[in-house]
């Protein structure tokens, strides 16, 4: 028995710490490929409209987004205008900026493009009609409108 007793306890050897560069690189680099940044920056105020039943839409990329409302800088005025990606644009420039994005796209991707309108509560129909117009004649015929969750109970 004086054999186990005479033993000295080991000590526990120290974590090398040589690889952790490497770690938090791999990891760096990992969010850096994955995170989606935005796409645009709005120019125009918008407080989406309440619905009940929506649906989400199921492959983002192949989504337009017009955006319509008051423009953030007061100098243009308070009447609704149109964003198209990153400027605003006149509805006669809606035809070009669609023939645009269809041919940014594969051959199989462009009959599942949808246009979304994202138009602030505010602006009067007209506006509206007039950027439907132009995505008919552009034949663009999926349009979705964007808007918040309501509660079910009102």
């Amino acid at each position: 028995m004086s054999r186990f007793t005479g033993r000295k306890k080991k000590k526990m050897q120290a974590v090398s710490t040589a690889s952790l560069p490497d770690i938090v690189f791999m990891l760096l680099f990992f969010f850096m490929v994955t995170t989606v940044m935005r796409e645009q920056d709005l120019l125009v105020d918008i407080v989406k409209p309440e619905a009940s039943e929506l649906q989400r839409l199921e492959k983002k990329s192949l989504v337009d987004y017009i955006n319509i409302g008051k423009p953030y800088d007061t100098r243009l005025g308070t009447e609704p205008v149109i964003q198209l990606d990153d400027a605003l644009a006149p509805v006669t420039d809606i035809q070009d900026w669609i023939e645009a994005n269809r041919e940014e796209r594969a051959e199989f991707e462009r009959p599942k493009i949808v246009t979304s309108l994202k138009v602030d509560e505010e602006v009067k129909m007209k506006i509206v009609t007039d950027v439907k117009q132009e995505l008919r004649h552009a034949q663009s015929l999926k349009i979705n409108y964007s808007s918040r969750e309501r509660d079910r109970t009102q």
